[in-house]
């Protein structure tokens, strides 16, 4: 009797932790993708990890991961990797921004994300969404890294950082090319076409939207890290919690 129960709780315990039907883990499809998971961590606008990531990992709908793998190899003819921020979002993160977009107590002060704005306005302004497509497991927030790229210094949580959208020696550390913001910097110069940058960062912004358009994604013209598959959206969201690999 009680081997029989291990081993339901065991069979219960994996059917719990196996991935919906079409969805994988990125690093098992792509593994040379880099993986800077911020939800998963501190250094985010909301200041703390979200619900739902228990682990570090980019899970997506098969179709968007093997469209990422070709963007990747893409990029290595220029010795340039993604890395990505986010993928599968589960819908009670998405519920936890909102929350925390509406409480004008929450701590830490993050307000280096918003530099120029009320973060009250961040709905009407389409930073924040009631619903994501990551919660779909069709889109994903990247950027563009040098494959060569040097370790870079951790993200301290008790260092002071400059705002998202000033000069990248004073944001949080990322060893990205320079896009002219952070990412999830909610400000004006954070929209693809923003004019307000520089070339070279006009330039960098060019060829991640180039080379993720020629596989199929579209981008959110707000945020130049924000890309969505469409091929594979079903248009069902999901809530199912990230786990480690």
């Amino acid at each position: 009797m009680i081997a029989a129960l291990v081993a339901l709780a065991f069979t219960t315990a994996q059917a719990a932790d196996r991935l919906p039907a079409d969805f994988v883990a990125l690093r098992d499809i792509a593994p040379g993708i880099r993986q800077d998971m911020r939800y998963a961590g501190r250094n985010n606008f909301t200041g703390h990890a979200l619900p739902g990531y228990r682990a570090p990992e980019c899970l997506l709908r098969r179709p968007a991961a093997l469209a990422l793998r070709r963007v990747q190899a893409d990029l290595a003819a220029r010795n340039l990797s993604l890395k990505v921020y986010d993928c599968y979002r589960p819908t009670r993160a998405v519920a936890a921004m909102a929350q925390w977009a509406g409480d004008p107590e929450a701590r830490p002060n993050t307000s280096r994300f918003y530099p120029a704005l009320n973060k009250t306005r961040l709905f009407a302004l389409g930073y924040i969404a009631a619903h994501s497509a990551h919660s779909r497991g069709v889109a994903v927030d990247l950027t563009i890294v040098p494959r060569t790229a040097a370790p870079f210094v951790a993200y301290d949580p008790n260092r002071r950082y400059g705002s998202c959208a000033g000069p990248v020696a004073a944001r949080a550390p990322d060893d990205s090319l320079d896009m002219g913001t952070g990412f999830d910097c909610f400000d004006a110069r954070s929209a693809t076409r923003n004019l307000s940058i520089t070339p070279e960062q006009q330039a960098s912004r060019r060829i991640l939207h180039d080379a993720m358009k020629r596989r199929g994604f579209a981008n959110y013209k707000r945020e130049w890290w924000h890309f969505s598959y469409a091929a594979a959206d079903d248009r069902t969201a999901y809530d199912f919690p990230i786990g480690a690999r």
